[in-house]
């Protein structure tokens, strides 16, 4: 029987073989770890990350709030590097995890700051 983390990991092969970052529209890719949510834009042709925000940022782990809206400032955080950056389009990897709850709202939050996909 396969693990529940095998089976992430083959969902998440198979959404990388159709996702593909450039430098014009890179790859927002999240990591949902049971505490923590990672977020970073990937120029796959060139093998850079562009931009990276997660919940480990100074600017947020002061905080007090809940995991949902944790992943909501670390959308609204990579949206705004990504305006700094030049990026205004990208193409959004799940890695595997449902979309839905923190992945689903770090989302919604980097469409609100302008990012399009």
């Amino acid at each position: 029987m396969k693990s529940k983390k095998d089976k992430r990991q083959n969902i998440r092969y198979r959404i990388r073989k159709t996702i593909n970052g450039t430098a014009e529209t890179p790859r927002l890719a999240v990591f949902r770890s049971n505490k923590q949510i990672y977020a970073q834009l990937i120029d796959d042709v060139a093998g850079n990350t562009i931009v990276a925000a997660s919940s480990r940022d100074k600017s947020l782990e002061g905080k007090k709030v809940t995991k949902t809206e944790q992943a909501k400032l670390v959308g609204s955080l990579i949206g705004e590097k990504a305006k700094q950056a030049g990026v205004s389009a990208v193409k959004f990897d799940r890695g595997g995890f449902i979309f839905h709850g923190r992945v689903k709202a770090l989302a919604d939050a980097a469409r609100e700051t302008g990012l399009k996909f």
